[in-house]
């Protein structure tokens, strides 16, 4: 058995087109005209974009929540006092055994 596509090729009409034929049709000019096949480059692209947007637009909110952090830290250290100060562990250890 062909393909649908292999059989419209060569001008073979299936069965069915030729019953909904009207009457006293000549079936040598009939044009059979078949739909293209989907294309799936605009569904990828707007996948794409829309990726890379959202990766934007979060990159973007966390730069902006730091620069708000980093001023409200600066302003109240400098109005209140208030500090903020990052101690590393240290560990004891004895060189002498």
């Amino acid at each position: 058995m062909h393909p649908p596509e292999d059989q419209l090729r060569a001008g073979h009409l299936p069965a069915d087109l030729v019953r909904r034929m009207p009457p006293g049709t000549d079936l040598r000019k009939v044009v059979i005209v078949q739909e293209a096949p989907r294309n799936y480059t605009g569904p990828i692209l707007l996948t794409i974009t829309v990726v890379i947007g959202a990766v934007v637009v979060l990159l973007v909110v966390a730069f902006t929540v730091q620069i708000i952090a980093a001023s409200v830290v600066a302003v109240l250290s400098a109005t209140c006092g208030v500090g903020v100060t990052l101690n590393r562990a240290k560990s004891k250890r004895s060189l002498i055994k």
